[in-house]
């Protein structure tokens, strides 16, 4: 026996450094708690009609995993694939789609982007080159920062000063606009409200109401969407989704999320199963890129 134990100790003492070695960058969770697979989740997202992907914008493996996604799907949906992002203003669509079409190079087309966000070529260049390259669309779904301003400034009256080609621009914040459904931006205040919030709250509402729309716009019965968003856009399907099904009822919509190891730790398991239906769990020591 005693010699058994001096045979086993060492082989315990391996395993266990073997262990500490192992240090994914990721897990992946559902929304019940338990480890998936990212082939599992493949197949189900494979079966929805939108699907809201929240990234942490500087987060490496949010990037990765999201072309790593797309690739999936275009082997399953082919040309039936489209995407959409918050990365780009919807005044940039005209642009983005005669790059897409090859109508000129990249260089031409990077000037002529508005607000284009600093970590477009580590980040966002290879899901829009992997559109690019298999002719698929990408909708540029995001509001105008002009106009989210002006309704940080001046609320519901900033659209007595907009035209009719501006407000086509905007998602139905007038028609369907809901401060409760913002209520938790008060919370991540920190108990420092400050006088506007109702205003904030409302420039955020701006945003989502407006990616919905652009992407409900834009979606055909058949078709499968991926759209890229900051976690909170999408999260508790909140935000873009509460949207969506404001405008359009019945689509089949699933969420994905972003969170550090220490985050997801301190959830509770009610805030596991409510904040999206799959959780990318990363290391809180990540690197980053740069926006």
């Amino acid at each position: 026996m005693k010699k058994l134990l001096l045979v086993l100790i060492p082989i315990l003492m391996v395993s266990n450094i073997l262990f500490a070695q192992d240090k994914p960058a990721y897990i992946l969770y559902n929304k019940k708690g338990k480890e998936v697979k990212f082939r599992k989740m493949v197949k189900d997202l494979t079966d929805s009609d939108m699907i809201f992907f929240g990234e942490y914008h500087t987060n490496p493996i949010s990037h990765w995993l999201q072309l790593e996604l797309a690739q999936e799907l275009y082997k399953n949906k082919g040309e039936k694939l489209f995407f959409g992002a918050e990365m780009f203003e919807n005044g940039n669509q005209l642009v983005l789609d005669e790059y897409l079409a090859g109508f000129y190079p990249e260089k031409k087309m990077l000037v002529e982007i508005t607000q284009l966000w600093k970590n477009y070529q580590t980040d966002y260049k290879p899901l829009v080159e992997f559109a690019k390259e298999n002719k698929l669309r990408f909708i540029a779904s995001n509001i105008p920062r002009r106009y989210a301003s002006m309704i940080y400034k001046d609320g519901m009256e900033a659209f007595d000063k907009l035209s009719p080609e501006a407000k086509a621009m905007i998602g139905p914040l007038q028609e369907f606009y809901d401060a409760s459904v913002y209520e938790d931006m008060k919370e991540n205040m920190g108990g420092h409200i400050p006088p506007s919030m109702d205003k904030i709250q409302m420039s955020q509402a701006s945003k989502d109401a407006t990616m919905a729309m652009f992407s409900v716009n834009n979606f055909n019965e058949g078709d499968i969407y991926l759209h890229i968003d900051g976690s909170y856009h999408s999260n508790n399907y909140r935000g873009i989704v509460w949207w969506v099904n404001k405008i359009k009822t019945g689509l089949n919509i699933k969420t994905i999320t972003t969170l550090t190891m220490t985050e997801w730790e301190e959830k509770t398991k009610e805030q596991k199963r409510s904040i999206a239906d799959y959780i990318i769990v990363v290391t809180d020591n990540m690197t980053q890129t740069s926006r």
